[in-house]
């Protein structure tokens, strides 16, 4: 059971308490509908909560609630989009109970160490977050009976903040649970329902909290509660610590604590699918049960490996969790001897082969006992199926059982309302269910409709609405007098919205290059500060705290953007998050992509710009590979690896910079427009929407591996 705490909105009238009911359900956040009416309560009210209805309707003055419902226009659309969330809700009809199972009731539990959901809830470092998010939000919208579990970040994953010289600081920042769209999940006895990690040494507890992502719950684990030894308190407060023993708690809280609490919560479940190998000790609570019940190992074992699911993500053996047997032995002990297992036979499993002095590696541990294997996309695949092969010492490499399912991403939460309404607009005509069916690739080359004007127009709003609030993010940060002038230039004062403007937003991991295109300074400063013809980037990320060589690539480019000589063509967003990629993939005009190969597993940042009509200029290598057809933006790095990769591939950029792009955007038409320009964009969004959607993934997902697993006779884990 869980509860929100109405005496927080006492003050809300009857009249509208269904807004205390939709705060707590994400719904609201890929709704624009939704999200409208708590931002017409108030619009500076809901810039101050920074879009969390929750805090938003803690705080909001008596006056404006009370205002609404005098309102007929306001209570008008309220009551239509409360009816709107009830019946999604509460709707028995979806695609997976007509497509796939009408009467299942067991759920598919998946488990990830980050979920990027939302802003409010910043348990998330990166893409595999805001994969694991938009997997939810899809498997909600289409009714597959999904249920998340996750961890409580207290302290999320970090708080940039850069100083003067461009060295990345943390800002020390807790979560507000209580203004946070979460809740507690009680117990029995009324309290906060706190469950025993079993049979670890010394014993673990974790409380339970519920955030409901539409349809889909999705459970939180928390340590830091009295129960716990000082030194447990603390794992869960932040996002992939670098303490190598505190991260082990945390993987042994995730996946042996998070099964049992769905047990404590009397959830049947029909199978698991983990997203990387950070849960999978959830599997040997698995089969550990499988033990208890009566199998021997092998039986307990093939059992498990029937119904579970690992999608990998990592291409680098060096960014595969690792934990030596020594700092491992002592946590196991109780748990190895109820099992029946020798300590050998445990390390063999968590083996990488010809590597046993790398320590237990959960890749490898996830990959031998789940029965299914995914990479995230076809290039991954292949990488994945090398990297894994000796696992599987008889088998060919391309027989190795890893296959592909290429990402998505939702829809819903990545196309921006305006580009939505466009669509709609034009292709809502010829198919009004354009959004229910939105991967379906004929509806989009009805994209071909749209007139350039109006996409150009459309396009240049959401530019100029990027490039206002860098300005009011450091207006603010300016009046609080925590900003100083230097810091003003490099985050981007002095952008020009009418010049090309490429966006570059990642982790900054060394594989992923952001200084590539430093390469040749002076000729990247001929390509900008062109009079005729400028260009300008901005930059976003951040540098894992322990990665002091990702803090130095940062601190480079930050401190270009502070050089006059560049002329105030480079920015650097502070503090990048889910809230600054919205505005980044939806207003730049071309997103720039550049890691080593073949280390980009998939990446999804070009497609939800590409959603948007923003062109990607990437190498060759993770989705690219599959969603570049010539026509639909820029592509580098095809060739065979040369001596210097990192001159050939800046050098490439440059050509395509100089030749290509610029000519193509500042070439306009009488009417202003760059109609060669707005066509590629076209292309973009009719290539790239349909195939790389988060709806085809789920789907994929769906029929290669969950239908296998919930049609099997045996009844659930």
């Amino acid at each position: 059971m869980q509860e929100i705490d109405r005496e927080r909105f006492d003050h809300v009238p009857e009249r509208l308490s269904g807004l205390v009911d939709l705060s707590y359900n994400l719904w609201w956040s890929w709704h624009p509908a939704a999200k409208m009416l708590f931002k017409q309560l108030n619009r500076q009210a809901w810039k101050e909560s920074i879009h969390n209805p929750v805090r938003m309707l803690q705080h909001i003055p008596p006056e404006f609630l009370e205002a609404a419902c005098e309102d007929p226009e306001y209570l008008h659309r309220y009551d239509i989009i409360i009816d709107r969330f009830g019946r999604y809700m509460n709707s028995r009809g979806s695609w997976y109970g007509e497509e796939i199972h009408p009467d299942q009731h067991s759920s598919i539990a998946y488990f990830s160490a980050e979920y990027g959901l939302q802003h409010s809830l910043p348990f998330f470092a990166g893409g595999l977050g805001f994969l694991a998010g938009d997997q939810l939000k899809e498997c909600s919208d289409l009714g597959i009976p999904l249920v998340g579990v996750g961890f409580m970040y207290a302290q999320g994953y970090l708080d940039q903040d850069i100083s003067t010289d461009g060295w990345q600081g943390s800002i020390e920042e807790l979560l507000d649970r209580d203004a946070a769209p979460i809740t507690r999940v009680l117990g029995g006895d009324g309290g906060q329902l706190v469950v025993q990690v079993p049979l670890i040494d010394p014993p673990m507890y974790v409380a339970v909290w519920k955030v409901q992502v539409g349809r889909v719950p999705l459970y939180l684990l928390d340590t830091d509660i009295d129960s716990n030894r000082p030194e447990y308190r603390t794992i869960s407060h932040r996002l992939y610590i670098g303490d190598r023993e505190q991260r082990l708690r945390q993987e042994i809280v995730l996946g042996i604590g998070g099964w049992r609490v769905l047990r404590h919560l009397g959830i049947s479940v029909s199978a698991v699918h983990l997203n990387e190998g950070h849960p999978a000790f959830a599997l040997l609570e698995l089969i550990r049960e499988e033990r208890e019940a009566g199998k021997d190992m092998e039986e307990a074992m093939e059992a498990v490996r029937n119904r579970t699911v690992i999608t990998t993500h990592s291409s680098v053996p060096a960014a595969i969790d690792t934990f030596p047997a020594a700092l491992i032995e002592p946590y196991f002990k109780s748990y190895l001897h109820a099992m029946g297992m020798e300590n050998t036979d445990f390390f063999d499993l968590g083996e990488r082969p010809g590597h046993r002095d790398e320590g237990f590696n959960m890749t490898a541990f996830a990959l031998r006992t789940a029965g299914y294997h995914n990479a995230v996309s076809k290039k991954h695949g292949s990488v994945a199926r090398q990297m894994w092969r000796q696992l599987w010492p008889d088998i060919p490499e391309d027989f190795v059982p890893i296959d592909f399912i290429t990402n998505g991403v939702h829809l819903p939460t990545w196309l921006n309302p305006r580009m939505g309404g466009l669509y709609s607009r034009h292709i809502g005509g010829t198919c009004p269910y354009w959004k229910q069916e939105h991967d379906n690739p004929a509806i989009w080359e009805l994209i071909d409709e749209l007139p350039d004007q109006e996409l150009w127009e459309q396009h240049n709003w959401l530019k100029n609405k990027l490039f206002n609030r860098i300005k009011e993010r450091k207006r603010r940060k300016w009046a609080e007098g925590l900003d100083d002038p230097l810091n003003l230039v490099a985050e981007g004062l002095m952008l020009d919205p009418s010049a090309l403007t490429l966006g570059f937003a990642r982790r900054f991991s060394t594989y992923k290059r952001a200084d590539l295109i430093f390469q040749d300074q002076e000729r990247l400063k001929r390509i900008l500060i062109n009079p005729l013809m400028p260009v300008q980037i901005i930059f976003g990320g951040k540098a894992h705290p322990d990665d002091d060589e990702g803090k130095r690539i940062l601190q480079r480019i930050y401190r270009f953007a502070q050089d006059p000589a560049f002329g105030g063509r480079i920015a650097f967003l502070e503090d990048y998050g889910e809230q600054s990629a919205q505005y980044m993939v939806h207003g730049v005009d071309v997103w720039l992509n550049n890691p080593l190969p073949p280390w980009e597993a998939c990446g999804t940042s070009g497609m939800k710009a590409a959603l948007n009509g923003v062109l990607n200029l990437s190498i060759l290598d993770g989705w690219w590979i599959e969603g570049y057809n010539g026509r639909n933006g820029w592509a580098f790095g095809e060739q065979s690896p040369p001596v210097d990769r990192d001159a050939a591939d800046a050098a490439a950029i440059y050509d395509l910079l100089e030749r290509e792009i610029v000519p193509l955007y500042y070439r306009r038409s009488l009417d202003g427009i760059p109609h060669g320009w707005v066509a590629m964009m076209k292309e973009s969004i009719k290539s790239v929407t349909p195939a790389f959607c988060a709806r085809r993934m789920v789907k994929e997902y769906v029929h290669r591996y969950y239908r296998n697993v919930l049609g099997r006779e045996s009844g659930p884990l």
